[in-house]
């Protein structure tokens, strides 16, 4: 299957978007182990996680800064986004795939119903046109030392979580993730 992928002419669009799918079918399992080893994630030095429940130290209610994407919100239908986005290149039943540009992809994935579960944007490089984490997350998130983060932030009360993936190296691969919590 690498050989089909890696012979396409979009091979460096399918292969992030073949990750960010895999991420997506493993958060539930990720979501369960982390309740049983709640100290795994930090031990490990993989990633920063953060629980955000309706009310912190402050009591006041956290809400996500990243929302949507080009107008897109997790729960509208399948023909909405279609209507909205254009720019389709590949259609299906529980998963569509938007190409804007060589620099700029995005998934959006379907339940049962038609209806968004998650959003997954793929930008490519040119970090003039990605979002920063602060933008995304509404906090900064630190760099490991060859320049890679990671950070999922659970937002308990609007029924999702976000995610901001960036990879190491001067053309870096930046991943925005907006999920339905299960």
């Amino acid at each position: 299957m690498l050989n089909i992928i890696r012979g396409s002419k979009f091979s460096y669009l399918l292969m992030p978007a073949l990750f960010t799918f895999a991420c997506l079918l493993l958060a539930p399992v990720v979501s369960a182990q982390e309740q049983n080893a709640s100290t795994a994630t930090a031990q490990a030095g993989v990633a920063q996680v953060k629980a955000v429940n309706s009310t912190e130290a402050t009591g006041a209610t956290l809400k996500p800064k990243w929302t949507d994407y080009r107008g897109i919100t997790i729960g509208m239908s399948a023909d909405e986004v279609r209507a909205k986005l254009g720019n389709l290149k590949e259609k299906g039943k529980v998963q569509d795939f938007f190409v804007f540009s060589d620099k700029e992809t995005a998934q959006v994935f379907y339940d049962e119903q038609g209806k968004v579960n998650a959003i997954s944007v793929n930008y490519l490089g040119d970090k003039s046109s990605v979002p920063d984490a602060v933008a995304v997350l509404g906090e900064a998130v630190e760099a490991k030392e060859d320049g890679s983060m990671y950070k999922l932030v659970r937002y308990a009360d609007a029924g999702y979580w976000v995610a901001y993936s960036r990879t190491a190296g001067d053309s870096p691969l930046t991943t925005v993730t907006i999920q339905k919590m299960l």
